[in-house]
């Protein structure tokens, strides 16, 4: 099944969020904040999947130890650009199985969906990134909310027509997921499913509705 990984990375998942509707645009500002939120100076942060460095660019002025890891080769060397003079690490590393040592920072975020987009094993990741997290350290995974999916919908048509993703199979898409003709598949993460999936992880967890567009999973070891 073909990923992020496979169709947008580096200037073309870059193009993606410029083409971004107004709706959207306020929701990933909504994710950013609360993120932001989360990080006082010194905090050791690590973004699951940062692509371009989206996100890492807008963390950069709290003054924290930033790590950002990805998969796609192309979109690490467009961030390196973008961060060059803000002292962040970045590698190319599965979430899945981060080489990363364990206990080793105090917050760390899987923004805009990853926990999905990733393809990967859902319960793995999340026990992953658990093991990652220094004591009293958080982690903040993300999906979308039920009542986004309007404008979440209208986003995907607009990357469709300007050939990022395949033309929408309107009748196959539904119920949080879209379908495209060229076999991309986008799922979400509802907030009963994240209770699941945190289930017996030994850790604090709490499961929220950002701003009626984001569902946000928090597990405070």
């Amino acid at each position: 099944m073909p990923c992020y990984y496979d169709r947008l990375s580096a200037l073309r998942l870059q193009q993606c969020y410029e083409l971004a509707p107004p709706e959207v645009r306020a929701y990933l500002e909504l994710e950013v904040e609360y993120i932001r939120a989360a990080i006082v100076p010194g905090t050791r942060v690590l973004e699951l999947g940062c692509g371009y460095g989206r996100v890492l660019a807008a963390l950069a002025a709290r003054k924290a130890s930033l790590v950002g890891i990805d998969l796609s080769l192309a979109s690490l060397a467009l961030a390196r650009q973008l961060l060059a003079s803000q002292g962040v690490t970045l590698a190319q590393m599965d979430a899945a199985v981060p080489a990363l040592r364990p206990a080793s920072f105090d917050l760390i975020c899987c923004p805009q969906n990853g926990v999905s987009a990733f393809h990967v094993d859902q319960r793995t990741l999340i026990t992953s990134t658990v093991g990652l997290l220094a004591p009293g350290g958080k982690a903040l995974f993300f999906s979308y909310a039920e009542a986004f999916w309007p404008h979440r919908l209208v986003w995907f048509r607009i990357q469709a027509a300007n050939g990022l993703v395949g033309e929408i199979d309107e009748a196959a898409s539904g119920d949080g997921t879209i379908v495209c003709s060229d076999g991309f598949v986008a799922t979400t993460v509802s907030p009963d499913r994240f209770v699941e999936l945190t289930r017996g992880l030994g850790a604090r967890v709490s499961v929220s509705v950002l701003g009626g567009s984001s569902v946000v999973c928090s597990i405070t070891v």
